[in-house]
């Protein structure tokens, strides 16, 4: 067989294939919301440190040179980093918020 027309043929094959799965996620229902856990929501809302962390993340290159940034991200470090503490203890308590 020619190899042009074997390109053709898995061309074909490729958007028969690409267009069947689009056509079966379209049709399947959206999920719906997940809910998110409302108790690290409202205690990270009084944390210090979180909202020192938001802050320093809202002064963005100037947070570099900020003494209480780098004393905010040293704790963060430290509370994340904490031997023995695990990831479900440090989300229940509030205490590491997502870094960028």
């Amino acid at each position: 067989m020619d190899s042009k027309l074997l390109a053709r043929i898995g061309t074909v094959i490729f958007i028969a294939i690409a267009t069947t799965m689009t056509a079966i996620e379209m049709s399947r229902a959206p999920e719906p919301p997940r809910a998110g856990p409302v108790a690290v929501a409202e205690k990270s809302a009084t944390d210090p440190l979180l909202i020192e962390l938001r802050r320093c993340q809202s002064i963005g290159a100037a947070g570099a040179s900020d003494p209480d940034c780098l004393r905010a991200w040293a704790e963060n470090r430290r509370r994340f980093l904490a031997p023995g503490a695990r990831p479900a203890a440090r989300i229940a308590d509030g205490a590491t918020p997502q870094e960028n």
